[in-house]
């Protein structure tokens, strides 16, 4: 009875080479599907924050002509709209929405903490009051109330984390004028500007 000639040659070897290739060609398909992964679908976007509207809602004044004064009590009511485009969530800390007058701050509301999720868009109201004490012995303020219109600016800022991969911090600002109609207590010329920073 023939018995069939033995294999010579390294056949393990062979098996082991192609076993590793294979390995290493799979981690390096999976290495490249992460990164275009994270450079397109995942690709951190810029979080916005706008402020949607404005209104009065609150308003008393007075001048005071012998002292060249003017006694300013105002609250805003301002929706702020908060939209994150990313395929995550944007945890936020607690942020600050501030008025001013020409340069002078004159009232701020704290923006509280929280979290939107992937794709959505938040709208916060808030009521900003001015602090009459700031303003009382303003010359400005009572030439613009003298005038008939009062312009505001108003800001907000809010800071927070996405985290895909790993965390990426963003900054989110709102800048926006205003007019404050006295005679008819409307806001009038609403002009804004938004940033975002990575």
């Amino acid at each position: 009875m023939d018995t069939p000639p033995e294999r010579r040659g390294g056949g393990g070897v062979c098996g082991g080479k192609c076993i590793c290739l294979s390995v290493t060609a799979t981690l390096l398909s999976l290495g490249l599907l992460f990164l275009i992964l994270g450079l397109t679908v995942f690709k951190p976007r810029r979080p916005t924050i706008s402020i949607t509207s404005v209104a009065v809602s609150h308003l008393d004044f007075a001048l005071d002509l012998a002292r060249l004064r003017v006694l300013l009590n105002v609250s805003l009511d301002s929706v702020i709209s908060v939209h994150n485009p990313n395929r995550v969530g944007f945890k936020y800390h607690r942020g600050d929405a501030i008025l001013s007058h020409r340069g002078n701050q004159i009232g701020d509301v704290p923006v509280p903490a929280g979290k939107i999720g992937a794709r959505e868009t938040r709208s916060l109201n808030l009521t900003i009051s001015v602090m009459a004490d700031r303003i009382a012995s303003d010359s400005a303020l009572f030439t613009d109330v003298v005038s008939g219109v009062v312009p505001f600016r108003a800001y907000v800022r809010l800071s927070g984390k996405v985290r895909i991969v790993f965390s990426i911090h963003v900054t989110a600002y709102s800048t926006c004028d205003v007019d404050l109609v006295l005679s008819n207590q409307t806001i009038s010329n609403l002009k804004c500007h938004y940033r975002t920073k990575l």
